[in-house]
């Protein structure tokens, strides 16, 4: 799922710093799911999803494909 997040993130041209404001998450709690230490749950998912301008679905599609 980090990787997915990250992947977006990048391609978005966005901080973590940015992601996190318009998710409504701290940074480091950010930083701690694009590695992997912490697992967000569906709520967080959603607002990360939002704020990427992705459907949940897709990005757990993507972390889906990026884990194997």
């Amino acid at each position: 799922m980090g990787r997915a997040i990250r992947g977006y993130r990048v391609d978005r041209h966005l901080s973590q710093e940015e992601l996190a404001h318009r998710s409504g998450m701290h940074r480091t709690y950010l930083g701690g799911i694009e590695r992997g230490e912490r697992n967000p749950s569906f709520t967080n998912i959603r607002r990360l999803a939002n704020a990427l301008g992705v459907s949940p679905s897709d990005l757990l599609a993507r972390g889906e494909r990026l884990e194997r």
